[in-house]
């Protein structure tokens, strides 16, 4: 797998191995950022359920100034540390202080982000399909004051999961079929 564009262009990623991880495929990576625009200078990303962080790190490429990464198996942790030690070799000039990695159940996080005071522009939610995570997630998201004025939501889940129209003060804006897969577009009332 590899960043599409920005300034880590062509930079190979690690993805977690031997566990079920479905990384995010380029296709839909690359349509993720067909609908948010591809200019993500002085943005704050949350990537929730990041497994490699691949979809947060394109938004860095992109000119993200902030990326937060949220997962709390170990494996992908790793698998994210990796990612970034690898950038940090290749990419001279890499703050890797602009790039955190939040090691907890995606729940715990967005409590702590809130207790925090932290504020995101763009969520990117992309939890494992068939555990109806995406719709627990985005009712999670709804009771925290984590998000910018305008701030936009992605949900990445299988088509089977059918999302709500409106979800508390978010309501969808968009939805794109890739397969077997399915991108909704979250914004505030």
């Amino acid at each position: 797998m590899k960043i599409t564009t920005g300034k880590l262009k062509n930079k190979i990623l690690f993805t977690p191995k031997g566990m079920d991880v479905r990384p995010t495929q380029n296709l839909v990576r690359k349509a993720v950022f067909d609908i948010l625009g591809q200019d993500f200078t002085g943005v704050s990303f949350l990537e929730l359920f990041s497994g490699s962080g691949a979809v947060g790190l394109e938004a860095f490429s992109r000119g993200a100034r902030e990326v937060t990464l949220v997962d709390h198996d170990p494996l992908c942790i790793k698998t994210m540390e990796k990612n970034l030690e690898s950038i940090s070799y290749s990419v001279p000039d890499f703050d890797r202080e602009s790039i955190q990695i939040l090691g907890t159940d995606v729940f715990i996080a967005l409590s702590q982000l809130a207790e925090d005071k932290r504020k995101f522009d763009v969520v990117f939610i992309d939890p494992p399909y068939h555990e109806d995570l995406a719709k627990k997630a985005l009712k999670q998201l709804n009771g925290y004051d984590i998000l910018h004025p305008d701030s936009i939501i992605v949900v990445e889940h299988h088509k089977r999961e059918i999302l709500p129209e409106k979800e508390g003060r978010f309501f969808a804006i968009k939805r794109k079929w890739y397969g077997s897969t399915v991108l909704t577009v979250y914004k505030e009332a």
